[in-house]
Order: C-alpha cells, then sequence, then structure tokens
C-alpha cells in the first residue's frame, strides 16, 4: 500500500506536467493502474463524481502536455508514413 500512496503522491506532485503513461513508465506499471490508483485516492471509483475546477483544470493540463507531444513528434518527422496510413490528421490543412 506504501507503494501505492508514493505512487500516486509523484504523480500528483507532476501537477499535470506528465501523463499517466510517462509516470506508470518511471513505476513499472501499466498507465491503467497509476489511473486506478488515483482514482482511488480520491475516492471516486470510476472518474465518478470527479467534476470539481481542480480535476478539469489537471485534465486539460494533462491533454496539452500530450497533444503538444503529439504535434511536437509529428513535425519532427519521427512519425513513418506506414505508422500514420489512414490516420487523420491532427495538425490544421497548412
Amino acid at each position: 500500500m506504501e507503494f501505492r500512496s508514493d505512487a500516486v503522491a509523484l504523480w500528483r506532485a507532476s501537477e499535470g506536467r506528465r501523463t499517466f503513461k510517462d509516470g506508470a513508465a518511471d513505476l513499472h506499471v501499466t498507465p491503467e493502474t497509476l489511473r486506478t490508483w488515483v482514482r482511488d485516492a480520491d475516492g471516486s471509483p470510476g472518474g465518478a463524481g470527479r467534476s470539481g475546477p481542480q480535476s478539469l483544470e489537471a485534465e486539460n493540463a494533462r491533454l496539452r502536455t500530450g497533444n503538444a507531444r503529439l504535434v511536437r513528434r509529428r513535425r519532427s518527422g519521427s512519425w513513418s508514413a506506414r505508422s500514420c496510413a489512414g490516420r487523420p490528421s491532427i495538425l490544421p490543412a497548412r
């Protein structure tokens, strides 16, 4: 249990700068496991009842971080044509 509470505290300390995937990779657990631990610590199973301004701002920050990472990856050319085949563009047309 101590590992779980430490993992949740570590993820919360990132204040939305890291995704569950990033935090989980550092802790050698799955992203869903870390997400579940955070939800359990909030006392909201499955995310139900989680509608406060803080949680919405944290979620928005997490989504912005993930989106920025995807944009940087796409612009750097690290995605091959094969890995993007058939997927809609995440960037507006130029």
